[in-house]
């Protein structure tokens, strides 16, 4: 990184710009994640069944769907930790499968169920990261003290993970996930058990990430946190995607959660249960 780079780490929003990596000319224009015909078979169950989906560069893209849908199935596939039964992925144009390492290089992943080195500690995890990603100590050191400043983690930096709650746990693997500076970040549920100032302390930084060249993909089931973050959006139900486009075009002249609800149907109106009635 240059002096001014280095400067723009100063702050917790300009660390998000800062690991946005630097994206040649030449693949402005790619999409920052391909998914064609992705098949995924469970012995006979089909989890995902030929989906395809184009993640432009440059957007915040969600991805909906109801517990069951295939959104973790396919995220799982399109960053290579889950071999699928057919089809393809390409990140940056790299074909996942045929060439993973200089694939996966491009990505930072939060998966579900995020298993960590939980005996180290907060900053030693985000510092492992660093030099597994090859590179040198200097640069870790610094990009670890801003994402630990970045993400509220500075005074529990030195205790163990395990000892962590769920959401400082999910914001360490966040900041792991981005201290080599992937072009493309892949988030399933980033803010499941994180408290309403961390999540705006991420959001602030996600936003700062894309407006600095980063593509973020994040699935979640709260269609509102989707709705103001995301400016693209899918949504998925039974291994297929129902829609996807603008989050303008997916939920019309209607909310995005009126919109899924439409289309994905299993809405049931009743008068409730008699019986929780108060006497």
């Amino acid at each position: 990184m240059d002096d001014s780079t280095e400067q723009s780490l100063s702050t917790p929003v300009s660390t998000a710009e800062a690991v946005a990596a630097e994206v040649p000319a030449e693949a402005l224009h790619r999409p920052a994640l391909e998914i064609q015909n992705l098949v995924k078979a469970f012995k006979d169950k089909i989890a995902v069944d030929g989906i395809n989906l184009t993640i432009p560069r440059g957007s915040f893209f969600g991805l909906v769907g109801r517990n069951g849908a295939g959104k973790t199935t396919s995220l799982s596939m399109a960053t290579g930790m889950l071999r699928p039964t057919a089809g393809t992925v390409l990140i940056d144009g790299i074909n996942v499968w045929e060439n993973p390492q200089s694939a996966k290089s491009k990505i930072g992943v939060l998966p579900d169920g995020v298993f960590l080195f939980d005996k180290l500690t907060g900053e030693q995890l985000i510092t492992y990261a660093g030099l597994l990603h090859g590179l040198d100590r200097a640069t870790v050191a610094q990009r670890t003290a801003d994402l630990l400043a970045a993400l509220d983690l500075t005074e529990a930096a030195g205790r163990r993970v395990r000892d962590y709650s769920a959401g400082m746990t999910k914001k360490v693997a966040l900041a792991a996930a981005m201290i080599h500076a992937p072009s493309l970040l892949v988030l399933d549920e980033p803010f499941e058990a994180v408290d309403p100032v961390s999540a705006s302390n991420i959001q602030d930084i996600l936003r700062a990430y894309v407006q600095g060249g980063g593509t973020v993909i994040l699935s979640s089931h709260v269609m509102d946190l989707v709705q103001r973050l995301c400016d693209h959006v899918a949504i998925m139900s039974d291994g297929h995607i129902l829609a996807a486009g603008t989050t303008d075009e997916v939920r019309g002249d209607s909310s995005l959660e009126d919109r899924f609800v439409e289309l994905v149907g299993g809405r049931k109106i009743s008068e409730g249960i008699s019986w929780l009635k108060s006497s």
